[in-house]
């Protein structure tokens, strides 16, 4: 089955030093972008990260310090992968927590804003939890009926998702081939950052998702506790959150 796309559709799986979106880094990128036509493009790059990868990182998908030292950093690479996903609706697997933030940190970054608010996202791994609960290595062997070959590389684990997701429109119909659908079906809440810290609530206020203040709107927070910005702007939070931050502080000094 083709997905009905109205624009391009990149799915993207990172491997990196670490889990920290805000202080980790990418050491390899695997985009595979698919078109209106049903064409497809792969771009796969190892990263010089410019710090070094944590052990446990290195267990899991294999890729040392040595392995990286001479590949181009993502300041490199940054002005055309940037122009590879102009105009991309986003996709990937746990990638509206995890992949799309760090990519769009490590733009940030470099002096690249990039602009994830107009782009719709569709997380297949949401898409999954929702409908049966598992992991990517049991839905691909559920959906495909295959075994991941080289499971944690950025490539064949994105490869897997992009099944997986043909798989699943073909298996329920209450799924639309739609990326606008599938892109508002893989949302657990409505986020007003990428990381899911701030959420909106049903007035379309920005809440804070976790922590203390929990379900209590930044502006009343900023109001009655204007340290607390201070600590959230100093905390190991990615820069699209502290964004989020900034400006509703901002909006909260233009009230005083």
């Amino acid at each position: 089955m083709n997905l009905n796309l109205h624009r391009p559709l990149a799915f993207i799986d990172l491997e990196t030093t670490g889990l920290s979106v805000g202080s980790d880094r990418i050491v390899e990128i695997a985009i595979l972008k698919v078109n209106p036509d049903g064409s497809r493009t792969m771009r796969e790059h190892r990263v010089n990260p410019e710090m070094p990868i944590s052990a446990e990182s290195t267990s899991i998908h294999e890729i040392s310090n040595e392995d990286v030292a001479t590949e181009p950093t993502f300041k490199d690479l940054a002005p055309s992968l940037f122009k590879f996903l102009f105009d991309c609706d986003l996709a990937g697997y746990n990638s509206n927590k995890f992949d799309i933030p760090m990519l769009v940190e490590e733009f940030f970054r470099v002096g690249i804003e990039f602009d994830f608010q107009e782009r719709k996202m569709v997380d297949v791994q949401n898409v999954f939890h929702k409908m049966e609960q598992r992991t990517l290595k049991a839905a691909f062997k559920f959906y495909c009926g295959k075994e991941i070959e080289n499971a944690h590389s950025a490539a064949a684990d994105i490869e897997a998702t992009y099944e997986v997701l043909e798989a699943q429109l073909a298996k329920y119909d209450e799924l639309e081939n739609d990326v606008d659908f599938l892109s508002d079906f893989s949302k657990f809440q409505n986020t007003a950052d990428i990381m899911g810290r701030v959420v909106y609530n049903e007035e379309k206020q920005e809440c804070i998702n976790f922590g203390k203040h929990k379900g209590t709107p930044l502006e009343d927070v900023f109001t009655k506790e204007p340290g607390y910005y201070g600590w959230l702007m100093n905390g190991d939070f990615p820069r699209s959150t502290k964004k989020v931050f900034s400006d509703v502080m901002d909006r909260v000094k233009g009230q005083s």
